[in-house]
């Protein structure tokens, strides 16, 4: 709201197309990168997503993304590194975060936060690229969620005793988490793979490298 109306008070414009002062653009960049949880403005979404059941959850994981991205996609951002370290930010806490973790939401909320991360980085080179990205990361998240719910599934311990439950489902978790990790062959990995040429192209190499590392986590 502030941005808005900031940039209504600079420019005399309401139109997001019409952003052309830096300070409101820079602005509506950070608080929509609060919104959906981009590094180093995350701190709420593992809490968060924490002392919540998986249905909403859920939700907040994937439906509640869409709004922000839709205004961070009209966005011309007032300068380019802005989104750049948000990105590379965010993949970073992403994979430091879920390390050591038990609880599974929170590792899920860490793994929100890099996969955003890598929509961020290539945002502005390629927004086609950032809505498959989204839309992989929607499904994959989904069937987690699922799963989870299914096996009443809260932390990793619950995890390892699910297998006399469900059997079939219990086999499937773990594709879907390698698959969220970004391994090869599984889907999860076709975004990160295009991302990192598309940043190859850019003559963003350094960046696609500490991207990738960052995925290994």
């Amino acid at each position: 709201l502030f941005a808005s109306i900031s940039n209504a008070w600079l420019s005399g414009q309401w139109d997001i197309h019409q952003m052309s002062h830096p300070l409101p653009t820079t602005l509506i960049t950070l608080a929509l990168a609060l919104k959906i949880g981009l590094a180093p403005l995350h701190t709420w979404m593992p809490e968060v997503l924490q002392g919540l059941d998986l249905t909403t959850g859920l939700i907040l994981s994937t439906w509640q993304k869409l709004a922000p991205f839709c205004l961070l996609l009209q966005v011309q951002p007032a300068n380019a590194t802005l989104l750049l370290v948000l990105g590379i930010t965010s993949t970073l806490v992403g994979g430091w975060g879920g390390l050591n973790q038990t609880q599974l939401r929170k590792i899920l909320a860490y793994s929100s936060i890099a996969h955003l991360g890598w929509m961020i980085l290539v945002l502005q080179f390629s927004p086609s690229l950032t809505f498959l990205t989204l839309l992989v990361y929607f499904i994959m998240t989904f069937s987690l969620f699922i799963s989870f719910k299914i096996s009443n599934a809260t932390n990793v311990n619950t995890l390892a005793t699910s297998w006399a439950k469900a059997p079939a489902l219990t086999s499937i978790i773990p594709l879907i988490l390698l698959s969220l990790g970004g391994l090869p062959p599984l889907t999860g990995f076709l975004p990160k793979w295009l991302i990192l040429q598309e940043l190859t192209k850019q003559d963003l190499a350094p960046l696609a490298t500490v991207a990738a590392l960052s995925a290994l986590l």
